[in-house]
């Protein structure tokens, strides 16, 4: 079996993917049912959210004739950028880490990183998935700054979610308020040293993850 996974690559990360969901799953389950509290079922509809650009992702990979229709292509590719930041995003739900009685706070913390790591997972692979699409159609000398850029607007979209409480489909809902928000911080970025200060570490932490995820993918033995 474990040759079979070496071999089949794309295989063993569905496996994986799978296994690291259902653990994610069944704990929020465990916690739903032995504390009688409702507490973080939000994270099962995050890391759905965080599974969308993954999907795109997979299916752009695995029907590649997608690819030939640039318009499809570039729809894809919209949708997939307006999703990604839900992937990293449950990195932030530690902040509703705290003491609770109806569970002990270690089990609601390994809760919390399981989700956090599965979603984190399901981005970078899905990041991955469109670096290796983009070095196929453009220059390769500027692919390798491409995810830089894309994993800084991804932490701006975190801040937006968290703090603004915006999310992926006030796109549709509510763009003028939206399209109000982002553009009074680039007017005037010295209003708001915390969206910058959070946009700017967090993407850098972002950064080093994808690009320790990336040796660790390229490693031959």
């Amino acid at each position: 079996m474990f040759a079979f996974l070496q071999k089949h690559t794309r295989s063993s990360e569905y496996l994986m993917l799978g296994g690291l969901t259902l653990f994610c799953i069944a704990c929020s389950l465990f916690r739903y049912f032995y504390s009688d509290t409702r507490v973080f079922i939000f994270l099962n509809w995050n890391l759905f959210l965080a599974i969308i650009p993954w999907m795109l992702s997979t299916l752009m990979v695995i029907k590649p004739e997608l690819q030939r229709f640039k318009r499809i292509t570039l729809l894809i590719m919209v949708v997939w950028l307006l999703f990604f930041p839900n992937a990293p995003y449950i990195l932030t739900d530690l902040f509703h880490l705290r003491l609770r009685s109806s569970m002990p706070v270690w089990f609601d913390l390994i809760l919390i990183l399981s989700f956090a790591w599965t979603g984190l997972m399901y981005g970078l692979l899905s990041l991955w998935d469109i670096e290796q699409m983009l070095r196929k159609q453009i220059n390769k000398k500027w692919v390798s700054g491409i995810p830089v850029v894309l994993l800084f607007l991804s932490a701006f979209g975190i801040y937006l979610g968290r703090y603004l409480r915006w999310n992926s489909w006030d796109v549709l809902r509510e763009p003028i308020g939206l399209i109000y928000d982002v553009g009074h911080r680039f007017a005037y970025p010295f209003d708001h040293p915390r969206t910058w200060g959070m946009t700017l570490l967090m993407g850098a932490f972002l950064n080093l993850i994808y690009f320790s995820f990336r040796v660790m993918k390229s490693r031959t033995a």
